[in-house]
């Protein structure tokens, strides 16, 4: 039974609610044109009415027109995300809700830098921070100290460099505190000690130090905060940094194997290098805790400083789910012993399954009660991580992903908004607050704190108004993850289903079970052994189930992905029962010989059709079997 939440939702398949779109966007656009007639209407108009009627002004329009049926016709090439014949990549149809509130705000064009250019969107903007925090666990209530922040990016990849920002200026900041000595303050003994601070003990710090500035005399204050900006990393660069504390040395990142491309090149961006980029090895594609406890033990021994490490929810590859729980006891473990560390979370494409979990009042569902509406998922270690989400320092989530929002819609949340202020930047032309503690009236200056001078409003407005719509909770914006989860459910048992019927054709396996809708399929033709023959042969699959710009779009019956699994990244008895299952030969050299594999992003809500009774998991299956049957003639 398909779940009637889904219909309003989404412009849908085909096109089916194409007049709630097309009524709530012109009546909106209505209402934007009476408000501008209703500024100051005393005003004549500018555009006389005989415009329309001039030589320029028609061709204009033709112009205009001749373009924009061209792009029309040109974008007709595009991929329809929208179908359910699309099983590739992490995007889908877009929610109603953001899309109309997107259009909707786009003639005002409001520009998130700060209340002048934004007065109504960036108060929305900070509102989504809070609303995504709320939906890991992190503190929401705005009148606490210790409230989280979050706000919105263009991707994953400008959170994930956020992060890395927080986290250096958190690391470093006790350093250049002790080298101004306060007087009458309380300092860690040691430069080591002061840069192997706990996230908490940091933010505690910074509130002790914004206090008893504020009992300095107003003439002094300027003169400490000026002293203290003189000794910060972020004024001294990290050459004259580290050589003024000879102690310390640049810090380490720590990420699993499978962390996105985004986080290398966010090493380049701070400035810290891929060289302390550390990869952690993998458990069966999760992040290996006895491997990340070696290097942790390593580099506590050698004294060697850890920034951050990081924790992935939905890889990019497989979906998968790191032990974020282990991750944030490491992290408690080190902490006490002198070694502290962020814990950030990528959770771009993962980051809206938190939905699944989350009771309307914000409380945590068990895990007996999510599996009451699947038939396997979640597994303990999937909800071992979720519930240890409010336990870590930041996270990175995609609205533009899981969240059904259009690109580009990122977002960066952090548990405690008061580190926040070591990113601030000043531009007297923008900003007029310098150091506001009311949390509203301080982010409303949000360019301070973000890395891009210029925000879109529209976007901030479509993601609100859809948390809105569907408050983010089991009981409403969850169920669209649990309908694409029970998709992904239902091509797992297909799968294993069209293993036996195609076995006189081709060895199939899933090399592993998802951890959440992502799902890979891996093919071998029957009477082969060799590696690069069963790659050769998922290319030549692959070869129909992606966009060719050169044909017309019905000539393709489904669009798929692939990927490449590192053998090297299994187990050794996970390794040999997928090669057992594909009939292949153990590769000489496993990180050399990666395993070509479908992908299949099972996102899109309606690929069980109940209504038509049409299941296009079937379907891609029956299709996948023609296409089988037409490459291995017997």
């Amino acid at each position: 039974m398909a779940d009637p939440l889904l219909y309003p939702c989404f412009l849908g398949p085909y096109a089916e609610n194409d007049n709630i779109l097309e009524k709530l966007v012109v009546e909106f656009l209505r209402d934007h044109v009476y408000w501008r007639r209703n500024f100051h209407p005393e005003d004549p108009p500018a555009i006389p009415t005989s415009a329309a009627l001039q030589p320029e002004f028609q061709a204009f329009e033709a112009r205009l027109r001749r373009e924009l049926h061209s792009l029309s016709a040109a974008l007709k090439r595009s991929v329809p995300f929208h179908s359910p014949r699309f099983l590739g990549h992490m995007v889908s149809d877009l929610l109603l809700p953001g899309l109309i509130a997107q259009i909707l705000t786009l003639p005002y064009n409001p520009n998130n830098v700060n209340d002048d250019a934004a007065p109504v969107t960036v108060d929305l903007e900070i509102q989504v921070g809070l609303q995504l925090a709320r939906l890991v666990g992190y503190p929401h209530d705005i009148a606490q100290p210790a409230c989280a922040f979050g706000h919105l990016t263009s991707g994953g990849t400008l959170a994930n460099v956020q992060a890395l920002r927080l986290a250096l200026a958190m690391k470093a900041f006790p350093v250049a505190l002790r080298a101004i000595r306060p007087p009458d303050f309380e300092l860690p003994d040691d430069d080591w000690t002061a840069f192997g601070l706990s996230t908490d003990a940091v933010c505690s710090l910074l509130w002790r130090w914004e206090q008893w500035l504020a009992e300095q005399p107003t003439r002094d204050q300027h003169a400490w905060r000026l002293a203290l900006s003189r000794e910060r990393l972020e004024t001294l660069g990290h050459h004259a940094f580290f050589t003024r504390h000879p102690q310390l040395r640049p810090p380490l990142l720590l990420a699993p194997a499978s962390a996105h491309y985004s986080w290398p090149k966010a090493m380049k961006l701070v400035g810290l290098g891929v060289d302390q980029y550390v990869t952690i090895a993998q458990h069966d594609l999760h992040l290996d805790l006895g491997a990340l406890e070696e290097t942790l033990a390593r580099a506590h021994a050698r004294r060697e400083p850890v920034l951050a490490a990081v924790a992935i929810l939905g890889t990019t590859e497989f979906g998968g789910v790191d032990p974020i729980d282990g991750l944030v006891a490491a992290r408690d473990r080190y902490a006490a012993a002198g070694s502290g560390f962020s814990v950030h979370v990528d959770a771009a494409w993962g980051g809206y399954l938190a939905t699944v979990f989350r009771n309307p009042d914000g409380t945590l569902r068990s895990q007996q009660d999510v599996a009451g509406d699947f038939k396997h998922f979640p597994s303990s270690r999937v909800h071992g991580a979720i519930a240890a989400l409010g336990r870590t320092d930041s996270i990175t989530i995609d609205p533009h992903k899981l969240g059904y929002i259009s690109y580009g819609a990122g977002a960066f949340v952090c548990r405690d908004h008061r580190p926040m202020s070591l990113l601030a930047s000043d531009a007297d032309y923008v900003f007029t607050e310098a150091a506001s503690t009311d949390y509203m009236r301080r982010y409303r200056q949000l360019g301070r704190y973000v890395p891009e001078g210029s925000k879109p409003g529209a976007m901030a407005a479509a993601v609100y108004v859809t948390h809105r719509v569907l408050p983010l909770d089991h009981a409403h914006f969850g169920r669209l993850p649990a309908q694409s989860l029970r998709g992904a459910e239902a091509f797992v048992e297909r799968a294993q289903q069209f293993i036996v019927e195609c076995a006189d054709r081709v060895h199939a396996c899933l090399p592993f079970m998802p951890d959440s809708n992502l799902v890979c399929l891996a093919l071998n033709p029957a009477g082969s052994s060799d590696l690069e023959t069963a790659n050769a042969f998922v290319r030549r699959i692959y070869d129909e189930l992606h966009i060719d710009p050169h044909a017309p779009l019905q000539t393709r019956e489904f669009f798929g992905s692939t990927t490449t699994l590192r053998l090297d990244r299994l187990r050794p008895e996970t390794l040999q029962r997928a090669l057992d299952a594909l009939h292949l030969a153990k590769p000489s050299d496993l990180a050399a010989t990666p395993l070509l594999v479908l992908r299949h992003t099972i996102m899109n809500p309606f690929v069980l059709d109940t209504q038509n009774d049409i299941n296009y998991i079937d379907r891609y299956f029956e299709y996948l079997s023609r296409r089988i049957r037409s490459l291995t003639p017997l």
